[in-house]
């Protein structure tokens, strides 16, 4: 019964300890530097089951490419003008904010209220497809549990109902 008591007493601690250095940031992570559009395609997705993106397939030797592949984002519009909704709708997301914003390309960045963990959320008007590719991806951690998926077709429902 006592070796019970403390291991319950050392989880909460162990539990207050991460919620602590979440909220101090420590578990932010850091801004990737090779974010954009490099030869036609946006950063490859992570390694880990974290991420998701339209351009997966261009990475076949990718050992999450299956859990990461989502389609792309329809045109509403033009192409301009739907980026411009896309930044607004993420704009309105909780616990995000624009970074960049361009006619072509959106960066924005997602903080989880709780941990304060970061997402970067990349959208990028393919000219060759008339399509918006995505990625989203969390910046550490072994797992998203599907938030960064469940974003895109957050965004992508928003968009389709802004139309």
């Amino acid at each position: 019964m006592v070796l019970v008591k403390w291991f319950l007493i050392a989880s909460l601690v162990l539990i207050a300890t991460a919620v602590i250095a979440g909220q101090m940031g420590a578990l932010q992570g850091r801004p990737p530097s090779d974010l954009g559009v490099k030869q036609g395609r946006l950063k490859a997705p992570s390694l880990n089951p974290n991420s998701v993106s339209s351009q997966a397939d261009l990475y076949p030797d990718h050992l999450q490419r299956q859990y990461a592949q989502i389609a792309p984002l329809s045109l509403h519009s033009d192409g301009p003008s739907s980026m411009t909704k896309l930044a607004g709708v993420m704009q309105g997301m909780k616990g995000t904010k624009v970074i960049a914003s361009a006619p072509d390309y959106v960066y924005a960045q997602v903080t989880t209220p709780l941990m304060k963990y970061v997402d970067d959320v990349e959208f990028w008007l393919n000219p060759s497809t008339n399509a918006i590719e995505v990625r989203s991806a969390s910046r550490i951690g072994r797992s998203d549990l599907g938030a960064n998926r469940k974003r895109i077709e957050a965004v992508r429902a928003a968009l389709a109902g802004a139309q």
